[in-house]
């Protein structure tokens, strides 16, 4: 048998390539439609259901603001941000109509809280590490996400209207849909070196 094709060159090969698509992945914050669906959509969340879970707590609780439903999380964002801010609260409001418009999928990442033994800390970092799971499964479906956070992610009302009441709380909102085509001159986001981000530990 030709060794090139044995079944372990062929995984590792495989595991190569879905490597170098993973880091490819960047923020899309220009966003279009369509956005995963059915299946696809299913594969992301179950994504996000495999991350690092200390103490099998399951906390992690996603709400999906997709369609018609839209327009009326844009009015409830827009109200927050006017409650929040008088002097600038309707340029906010605006900017947050602005990105729900355009954002064809929107997935509130929650943190169930629950008291115990484990940490609150690993149980928000359990919810974190959902997040990038379903980013990176919605880059390697072809789609693209943004990870959003801001006033709207920490403010109580908005955590309240989606089922976030304290302890638990959101860690964020991933915009979610086709990436809009770049201009071909526009500059290209260079990797982080890793050299300048590790060091050898030494006593």
């Amino acid at each position: 048998m030709d060794q090139s094709l044995a079944p372990s060159a062929i995984r590792r090969d495989e595991t190569m390539r879905a490597l170098e698509l993973l880091l490819s992945r960047q923020s899309a914050g220009l966003l279009q439609e369509p956005a995963p669906d059915g299946a696809e959509l299913d594969l992301i969340l179950d994504a996000g259901l495999r991350a690092p879970d200390h103490g099998r707590l399951r906390p992690w609780r996603f709400v999906l603001i997709r369609g018609e439903q839209r327009t009326k999380w844009a009015d409830r964002l827009a109200e927050a941000a006017l409650a929040r801010d008088r002097e600038n609260g309707a340029m906010m409001a605006e900017k947050a109509r602005a990105w729900v418009a355009r954002t064809p999928l929107i997935i509130a990442v929650g943190v169930e809280v629950k008291a115990g033994k484990i940490p609150e800390i690993e149980q928000l970092l359990s919810g974190g590490a959902a997040a990038m799971n379903m980013l990176s499964a919605v880059h390697l479906l072809g789609y693209g996400g943004m990870w959003v956070t801001g006033a709207n992610a920490y403010d109580p009302q908005v955590n309240k209207w989606l089922g976030f009441e304290a302890p638990s709380r959101l860690v964020g909102f991933l915009g979610v849909g086709t990436p809009r085509p770049m201009p071909a001159d526009a500059p290209k986001m260079a990797r982080p070196l890793r050299e300048q981000h590790t060091r050898e530990w030494a006593p």
